[in-house]
């Protein structure tokens, strides 16, 4: 048995566990990898729909506000790493064990894409859900204008301030993974993951798998004509959703993002620690 010792791992000692997580996810039977990320995408939209429901009528500021959707979304990632998921941001930590030599550059790649295509159908299958339980248009269907309005202003960033987004976001995300690292408890992983995803929500960055939810969520909303009717005397006048489409979706906003969070979780927290940790003199 482990001898139990309350002080947190080492971050020397969090790289090498990871490194051996990467070593474990990376030979890990696909079928399994892939059940473990729908689930993953699934809790991400959980966590993306909290968060569209907790915002959605709040009178505080935009700052007090963000911030309590961004606790709300914490959801998401708790539930990843404390029930046991699969979760294509969070592996992108792998990538130290390929630079280690200790996974192959295909084994990298194999996982990250059936991950990612599991996350993305976790996703959809939420929003189906909810798009059939009329979550949308409770509320006088505020809530489905705000969603709506969230998915909208997705496809609508440029493309470098999708990508920054991206990077940004997942350095955040993959800082609260390696932190759950440093933890032997529940209670230390759960503590680990409140600030760093808190801060990226509040501050407005992207993260490809919530919107692989969000998105959808407003197609679905704005092709729905009497949910429309209903949402349209709550949204802005002359509100353009030209772009909120699958094009605005997969290439205006799901591809920067994606490549963004790539480059911040992979480069800026996976690679930077295992130069610093991990790279043999």
């Amino acid at each position: 048995m482990e001898h139990f010792n309350i002080d947190s791992y080492t971050p020397k000692q969090i790289a090498e566990r990871i490194e051996k997580a990467s070593v474990s996810k990376s030979t890990q039977d696909p079928s399994r990898v892939f059940v473990l990320a729908l689930l993953a995408g699934a809790f991400i939209a959980f966590g993306a729909a909290f968060f569209t429901f907790v915002i959605h009528d709040s009178t505080l500021g935009q700052g007090i506000s963000k911030l309590l959707g961004g606790l709300a979304f914490c959801l998401g990632l708790i539930l990843v790493v404390l029930a046991g998921a699969e979760l294509f941001t969070g592996n992108n930590l792998l990538v130290m064990a390929c630079v280690d030599k200790k996974i192959s550059l295909k084994q990298l790649l194999s996982n990250w894409t059936i991950v990612f295509i599991g996350n993305f159908i976790g996703c959809l299958g939420i929003a189906m859900l909810i798009y059939f339980s009329g979550h949308w248009g409770s509320e006088s269907a505020k809530v489905g204008a705000k969603a709506l309005l969230i998915a909208n202003a997705k496809v609508n960033l440029p493309f470098v301030q999708a990508l920054t987004r991206g990077i940004l976001c997942n350095a955040l995300v993959c800082m609260a993974v390696w932190l759950c690292f440093a933890g032997h408890s529940s209670t230390d992983k759960l503590l680990s993951i409140l600030f760093p995803i808190t801060a990226f929500v509040t501050l407005g960055f992207e993260h490809s798998v919530a919107n692989m939810y969000f998105i959808p969520a407003g197609m679905l909303i704005k092709n729905d004509a009497q949910l429309m009717s209903l949402i349209q005397p709550q949204l802005p006048a002359n509100l353009d959703l030209s772009h909120l489409n699958l094009s605005g979706f997969l290439l205006d906003n799901l591809l920067p993002v994606t490549i963004g969070n790539i480059i911040g979780g992979s480069f800026f927290v996976g690679i930077i620690y295992w130069y610093i940790y991990l790279r043999r003199d």
